[in-house]
């Protein structure tokens, strides 16, 4: 009975590590809709596995300390925190989501940043931030290519900047480029995952789905079929400490929603 204490406490510890771990990212059920049309948006939390590299769900992110916000064409901004639907059963299950209708055409950004200490062990900062694209038409069937408004950082203090429209043109063979940039500046030599919903990346460094970033913090990835993307991206700061944390830990995220046929590109 005596170690049923310590047995207590090793699992806490494990999981306080575990959930330390999560990524937040941001999901639309679209990345392409007509002017009008009602975009849900989800706001979600994974454990990425394998070194931080799968898509999986793993219980759901507190509201504390976020910030979650569509960014219009025009720049306007409008929050969706008190607009959020928790669809899960049980307090830890599920994600939130929200709907947001626009009537302007062009692209819109969903921006979201999570800053609070976490403990497994050791107080830890954890900073997070995620991204995901969509673009509002007139009409679906002649969407016109977008040129800029997605390539603009937004302030993250580590975040993933598309340099390509992440949207329109965006299928199967059309590269995307990004930047990561940590407080302003480019990073290289960091590692990005464009992590496939479904699949599996190899131990170590994955040749098909990772790529490291250049001296302009700039990496590049062609999808050869539709599907979500995940793409992710770890920093840690061993020497940002204060006397509530010890370290400081910064993950990125953006989604990228492939369709199988690039919606400028149809005819």
């Amino acid at each position: 009975m005596r170690s049923l204490p310590i047995f207590v406490a090793a699992c806490f510890c494990c999981c306080a590590s575990i959930v330390s771990a999560h990524d937040t990212w941001v999901e639309t059920n679209t990345q392409l809709a007509r002017t009008g049309d009602a975009v849900h948006i989800d706001l979600k939390l994974g454990n990425h596995g394998n070194e931080h590299r799968d898509f999986k769900l793993a219980s759901k992110t507190t509201l504390d300390g976020c910030q979650l916000e569509v960014i219009g064409p025009d720049g306007k901004k409008f929050d969706l925190r008190d607009r959020l639907n928790d669809v899960g059963y049980a307090p830890n299950e599920g994600y939130w989501t929200g709907k947001y209708v626009g009537t302007a055409s062009g692209i819109y950004t969903v921006s979201h940043t999570l800053d609070k200490v976490v403990n497994h062990g050791q107080p830890v900062r954890s900073i997070k931030s995620g991204k995901a694209f969509f673009v509002l038409s007139p009409t679906l069937d002649k969407v016109v290519p977008i040129k800029t408004g997605f390539e603009k950082p937004l302030g993250h203090a580590f975040e993933i900047v598309p340099l390509s429209n992440p949207v329109t043109p965006m299928g199967p063979g059309v590269e995307l480029r990004v930047q990561v940039i940590f407080r302003g500046k480019p990073m290289a030599g960091t590692k990005v995952s464009f992590i496939p919903r479904g699949e599996t990346l190899s131990k170590g460094m994955d040749a098909n789905y990772e790529r490291m970033t250049n001296e302009q913090g700039i990496a590049s990835f062609t999808p050869k079929t539709g599907n979500y993307f995940l793409v992710v991206a770890h920093h840690k700061s061993p020497d940002e400490k204060a006397a509530e944390y010890n370290s400081t830990a910064y993950s990125a995220t953006l989604t990228v929603l492939v369709p199988e046929i690039c919606p400028c590109c149809a005819e």
